[in-house]
């Protein structure tokens, strides 16, 4: 038996490695199911490693596209590594690389990659420029969509049950209308709450807005509360504040759009005389501050204005993807100024 032992170790160890598809693209805005899939590759990575480093995780290394120039991302990807027989690379804001001596110069990458070595484009976009979308495999090409409602419904009471804690539907729409809509997010601000909340006690909405209110992250629904107050200093100071926690852009303004939107229904019902619990449920608003910011965004933006609110979002989105736009902090910072010059 012994003998058997020692003998299928052997052949595990003198069998071939199996090999893992050098390229993935991963696109889409559903940023927890997204982060799930790179990890679930660092594992393979590392199960795959050398025999002498099996175990180990890969030596990863994450490129922002906006950043860092395309000729420099693809030179330290081809450079040969002396120290790790596996690596990982990420580029972000993947969706930036369009010119065509960009498209081709991380094409050629993508085709001559080192053995132990796995390049993931990574964009909060649907699809990238069409020389990148066909440069790998289809089955390596991803895209991980927003959650319906009813997905996002049942991950939260999952989560709180795995917990042990029992949440009422109230306090889930309000988590709902208080973080941004991608599971990251959602896991991020519910495993700080967890610290907070007694288990004895069901949880509800006004005990979500209380520590919410307190402890979350900055977001576009935070930047939209401080439009809706007229703050212009408060909402660049926001904005930036975004753009420093690497924040896309053009995520921040499909929030924002977001926020317009209902603004738009909003206003709607406080022209028919409609602002009652049960209509600004039916258009998503729950919690008592977000209500307030709503009332208080329709004192400053009437319909013809919230209107506008939604073209410049669109106009400053297509900016951002202009290969001669200016720098992306300057381009938001004029683009809040633009918001908060069109309230009344």
């Amino acid at each position: 038996m012994a003998v058997c032992s020692v003998l299928s170790v052997l052949i595990s160890y003198l069998m071939p490695v199996k090999a893992i598809p050098a390229a993935y693209i991963f696109l889409g805005p559903e940023l927890g199911k997204k982060n799930e899939a790179i990890d679930s590759l660092r594992k393979k990575l590392t199960a795959a490693s050398a025999h002498k480093d099996r175990g180990s995780p890969p030596e990863e290394t994450v490129f922002y596209a906006g950043e860092t120039s395309v000729r420099i991302i693809a030179s330290r990807i081809q450079n040969h590594s002396l120290f790790a027989d596996k690596r990982l690379f990420i580029v972000k804001g993947a969706e930036l690389i369009e010119k065509k001596g960009e498209i081709e110069l991380i094409v050629d990458t993508i085709n001559n990659l080192d053995d132990g070595t796995a390049l993931i484009l990574l964009s909060d976009e649907t699809r990238l420029a069409a020389g990148l979308d066909g440069a790998v495999p289809k089955e390596n090409r991803q895209v991980f969509y927003e959650l319906f409602d009813r997905e996002k419904t049942a991950w939260l009471h999952s989560f709180f049950k795995i917990e042990g804690f029992l949440i009422h539907e109230d306090g889930i729409q309000c988590i709902l209308e208080m973080v941004e809509n991608n599971t990251e997010a959602l896991r991020r601000e519910c495993s700080r709450l967890v610290g907070f909340l007694s288990k004895h006690e069901p949880i509800t909405a006004d005990v979500i807005e209380k520590w919410l209110s307190h402890n979350r992250e900055e977001s576009a629904i935070m930047l939209f509360s401080r439009i809706a107050a007229g703050d212009t200093g408060k909402a660049l100071e926001s904005m930036r504040t975004l753009l420093a926690a690497k924040k896309p852009p053009q995520k921040i303004l499909s929030d924002l759009a977001f926020c317009f939107r209902k603004l738009q229904m909003y206003i709607t019902l406080a022209k028919n005389g409609e602002v009652n619990s049960f209509e600004l449920k039916k258009i998503g608003l729950y919690t008592p501050k977000t209500k307030e910011d709503y009332a208080a965004a329709a004192r400053i933006y009437n319909s013809t204005a919230a209107e506008a609110c939604l073209a410049l979002t669109a106009e400053y989105d297509v900016l951002l993807r202009s290969p001669v736009s200016v720098m992306e902090d300057v381009l938001m910072d004029r683009y809040i100024l633009g918001i908060c010059r069109l309230a009344r």
